[in-house]
């Protein structure tokens, strides 16, 4: 399984998805409190922790059972050949060797393992694009209760790192989806998940550390480089195996779904807004799959750098550019950006009045809208602002 890490204030930050056969690993519980007897007698200070203890186990118990490991196995031929993999040694873990293992090479291993949640009495289930992104591999999805279904493949997102699995079971329990938009740093959040892709249903409580945060993946060998933005920084403890896993509310709320955390560093976990997934479930209910919008340009998004290297006038935006190859032209034949008459080197600088910085780029920005939308983009053209509309299509 493709392993990624993050770069983020120096720190590495890795996906969570787990090799399976892992071992080890302590989970702790904190629950940080302040002696406040000197100004309330000590009562009300201890009835506010007990509340929170208890909200934080009620949300545990209502919530484990809608949580999902999720196992990944292979045939030994495919897991062999995966040559360019670096999630195994990442974790010290070296590759079955086909010829001196005595199994058939047409056996299944289980070699990775992540988690997921249900999301409909009828089987359907979240997890992380990544736990479910391997080639030629048969995905089993294990309830609380122990029972085993394996899991077929809905829809993979694009751009974020989100996909749909569903398994045949009916009258399962979905977990709610909260507003991830009301939350707010310092709240108490609580993250249940296969931690080490060994210990289901494992649960730790801690506070919302950030918001808007915006990390960049790469792998261990320092290739399929993504970037995630606007996800949520949360303290609470998670570790590997936890992708997909729900970020919670005390209220049982659905408010994130797990996606990544800090190895050099503890108590920087991240998540990934319930808002923008829950446009991505509205989008597969009403499509049959996760359709994006397109403008149809390529474009750099405008830093320092790029704004020295061209001579340009503004620090932020999308510069509309060519790429490399001959073929790799800035406006995509036929597209919603030709058009609207836009040209290479103009400056998209916002969208419907959202500026464009590196933090917000032209992609992500325009994935807030729907095939179909017409978007008011500010353009800069040689020094002269205008404004052009654009109709997205599929």
């Amino acid at each position: 399984m493709r392993k990624f890490g993050f770069a983020f204030f120096g720190c590495v930050i890795i996906l969570l998805s787990c090799c399976a056969g892992l071992t080890g690993g302590v989970i702790g519980s904190r629950i940080s409190s302040k002696n406040l007897s000197d100004l309330t007698g000590g009562v009300v200070n201890q009835l506010q922790v007990t509340n929170q203890e208890e909200a934080i186990v009620n949300v545990a118990s209502e919530s484990s059972e809608s949580v999902v490991s999720i196992v990944v196995s292979q045939h030994l031929s495919d897991f062999e050949n995966s040559v360019y993999d670096p999630f195994l040694r990442y974790f010290g873990e070296s590759i079955p060797d086909i010829e001196e293992n005595p199994l058939s090479t047409n056996d299944l291993q289980e070699v990775a393992a992540g988690t997921g949640f249900i999301i409909s009495a009828e089987g359907m289930i979240i997890t992380n694009r990544h736990v479910v992104d391997e080639i030629n591999a048969e995905y089993t999805v294990v309830l609380n209760n122990g029972e085993k279904y394996t899991a077929k493949v809905l829809a993979k997102d694009t751009l974020l790192d989100i996909a749909f699995i569903q398994i045949e079971a009916t009258n399962l329990n979905p977990l709610e989806f909260g507003n991830s938009s009301t939350i707010k740093v310092g709240q108490s959040v609580v993250a249940i998940g296969n931690a080490l892709g060994e210990f289901s249903n494992t649960v730790s409580s801690g506070i919302v550390s950030g918001l808007g945060r915006t990390i960049t993946a790469t792998d261990q060998l320092g290739g399929s480089a993504e970037q995630l933005y606007d996800v949520i920084q949360t303290d609470a403890s998670i570790n590997s195996g936890n992708s997909g896993g729900p970020l919670l509310d005390l209220g049982g709320n659905v408010v994130g779904v797990n996606v990544a955390v800090a190895s050099d560093a503890n108590g920087i976990g991240f998540a990934i807004p319930s808002n923008v997934v829950v446009d991505l479930l509205t989008r597969l209910q009403t499509d049959g799959e996760i359709i994006r919008p397109k403008l149809g340009v390529r474009f750099r998004m405008i830093d320092s750098t790029l704004k020295k290297s061209n001579n340009l006038t503004v620090e932020d935006g999308a510069l509309i550019i060519k790429g490399s190859e001959e073929s790799d032209a800035a406006i995509v034949a036929d597209s919603a950006a030709e058009k609207a008459g836009l040209r290479e080197n103009d400056i998209i600088l916002a969208v419907n009045g959202e500026k464009l910085t590196t933090n917000k780029p032209l992609n992500v920005v325009i994935q807030g809208y729907k095939v179909g939308d017409i978007v008011n983009l500010k353009i800069l053209r040689a020094n002269e602002e205008l404004i052009v509309s654009a109709t997205l299509q599929k």
